[in-house]
């Protein structure tokens, strides 16, 4: 076991290497999808062009490229002088094919910097489960703790699991030339080829079948949600997902039977038919794009109208023409800006200066026309965390814990601080948010212990009221950051040239919306802006729920401010140099 050790990598050399795996993924990416396109094969030298976004290329060469390429992509075949893609020739019939439906645990929702922990999976063959695979896997780092609650899972387990690697040479020698499923396949599927890219540096060859497809189809106006727990409960299937591995593809097997089912009764008689069910249908709204056209690549809001003129939808984008073309692309949006596309006839937009001008105008425009496909303009109510004797209640009357934009989210909290037995309270009658702390401290306590007593269904439970009580925590910790937040956002505007746009925030509102002109007239707006936020600043913070929404919509500008963006005190010099800086940089620029 002594033998030399790997010279260390030059973190340049590295990151070139990364990025050049990853371009290089995305350029293969791209030609299976022009091949899927086409129909049909393309000559050596036509794919060749369009993966090497080349002008010429010889055909010797192209041939010798595309064979390397098609080697290290299982989706790609060569046939003679022309690329195709891999598949099977043979379609059997649903009764023949045999299913392996797997899934995973992870440390995380991001296959780029998450880990798996757990890979489970079951094989159906002639509609019955038949066979089961099932592994903890080595992460290679702690297990987050919120992850470790929800599964059940230990780091001194996982430490003396199998790796990631090894662990799934065993799911691929499992799964054989079997037909991969999965609930909500992207996200298994991308965990699997990270590991599937390092260790052969290959992806597989058909993307799993997507149960959650499937089920949007066969069972449209019949449910809901197609979540895997909703449809255990429609069906009536036995196993329950649970975060475990092994049971939760368990419980997709079992939905899956029932989809084949469905599926026989549609008139789906082999593999194809079966595919074909779950791919998504062609949407009509491809046929609006010319709605989209003149769209300027700039910030701004834009408004979707029907046919009588009255506003569907309001959003916002850094760069219009980028977000209203991604509008009219296969993928399907949220069902209610989905319907809003179904009946859009006209798209207005308008020009601003900033992203963070445009997220404010996006608020005050759902506000004044309530347009039905915006979430927050559906007249939902915002809810507060109130003391009442010696606990809380659920009220709309706005107060220090809120605003809380889930009601049954806000009273399971309540429900968790009641179980702890701990007094959120301090000395001044007022709710303490180092109380509430000990008390998610205290449940979580009580969960390992219910964890060990092998207590599952109660523990599920308190799993839930604690996630709840934390949410609402992390909620009005982030509003308190933001309520005692005294500073000004300098950001260019649209017009006149050269001018800002200054948005003064104290007292735990938005405190005036002032545009700087050029030159030496800036002064009195600026004197006016800081006028009204020393004004909003000399009372208690305001706690109403519209001032809540503007600081929620500000927040992620002042955690990561876009390179226009300057954030400064509440001081005239301070306020007046950034604006000077944005318009020197705005009379370059032109």
């Amino acid at each position: 076991m002594g033998g030399a050790s790997s010279p260390p990598v030059d973190r340049r050399t590295y990151v070139r290497f990364t990025v050049g795996v990853q371009l290089a993924l995305d350029a293969t990416d791209r030609l299976v999808d022009l091949l899927e396109e086409r129909g049909r094969p393309l000559s050596a030298v036509e794919a060749a062009r369009h993966l090497f976004a080349a002008r010429a290329v010889p055909q010797a060469l192209a041939h010798s490229l595309l064979a390397d390429v098609a080697a290290g992509d299982a989706r790609l075949r060569l046939v003679g002088s022309a690329v195709a893609l891999a598949g099977a020739e043979r379609d059997p019939p649903l009764e023949e094919v045999e299913f392996v439906i797997f899934d995973v645990e992870t440390t995380g929702l991001s296959a780029a910097t998450s880990r798996l922990c757990e890979i489970g999976a079951v094989r159906v063959r002639g509609f019955e489960l038949v066979d089961r695979f099932q592994t903890l896997v080595d992460p290679g780092m702690p297990l987050p703790a919120e992850i470790g609650r929800l599964t059940g899972l230990r780091d001194a387990e996982l430490r003396r699991a199998p790796s990631a690697a090894t662990a799934v040479r065993r799911l691929a020698r499992f799964a054989g030339d079997a037909v991969l499923v999965a609930h909500n396949a992207r996200f298994d599927q991308a965990f699997i080829e990270r590991q599937l890219d390092l260790l052969w540096g290959k992806r597989l060859a058909v993307p799993p079948l997507d149960t959650v497809a499937l089920a949007r189809r066969l069972l449209e106006g019949r449910v809901g949600r197609v979540g895997l727990a909703s449809l255990v409960h429609f069906f009536g299937t036995p196993t329950q997902p649970c975060h475990r591995a092994l049971p939760d593809a368990e419980a997709t097997a079992e939905v899956l039977v029932r989809l084949l089912g469905l599926a026989q009764e549609r008139g789906a008689r082999t593999l194809a038919d079966l595919v074909a069910l779950s791919a998504p249908r062609e949407r009509r709204v491809y046929g609006k794009r010319s709605l989209a056209h003149g769209a300027p690549p700039r910030p701004g809001v834009y408004l979707f109208r029907d046919r009588a003129g009255e506003v569907l939808y309001v959003g916002r984008a850094r760069d219009l023409r980028a977000r209203l073309r991604s509008y009219f692309r296969s993928e399907r949006q949220r069902p209610s800006v989905e319907a809003a596309l179904a009946a859009v006839e006209e798209i207005e937009w308008r020009v601003l200066g900033s992203e963070v001008e445009a997220a404010l105008e996006e608020l005050r425009l759902i506000r004044e026309l309530t347009p039905p496909a915006n979430a927050r303009g559906r007249g939902a109510r915002a809810v507060y965390l109130r003391r009442r004797g010696d606990g809380l209640i659920v009220t709309e009357t706005p107060g220090r814990l809120g605003p809380l934009g889930n009601r049954r989210q806000a009273a399971t909290a309540a429900r968790a601080l009641e179980r702890a037995g701990v007094v959120p309270f301090d000395g001044s009658d007022g709710v303490s948010l180092a109380a509430m702390s000990a008390a998610v401290e205290h449940l979580r306590a009580r969960l390992l212990e219910l964890s060990e007593c092998l207590r599952y269904e109660e523990a599920a439970r308190l799993r839930d009221k604690i996630e709840a009580l934390e949410q609402v925590l992390a909620r009005v910790r982030r509003l308190e950051r933001l309520r005692a937040a005294r500073l000004c956002l300098v950001a260019p505007a649209a017009s006149p040239p050269g001018a800002a746009r200054a948005i003064f925030v104290a007292g735990g509102r938005v405190a005036a919306v002032r545009t700087l002109p050029p030159g030496g007239g800036a002064a009195l707006e600026i004197e006016a802006g800081l006028a009204a936020a020393r004004a909003a600043a000399a009372g208690e913070p305001s706690v109403a729920a519209e001032d809540a929404e503007d600081l929620s919509a500000l927040a992620p500008f002042l955690r990561r401010p876009p390179p226009e963006l300057r954030v400064v005190p509440l001081r005239r010099d301070t306020v007046e140099a950034a604006a000077a800086t944005l318009s020197g940089l705005a009379l370059r620029a032109t």
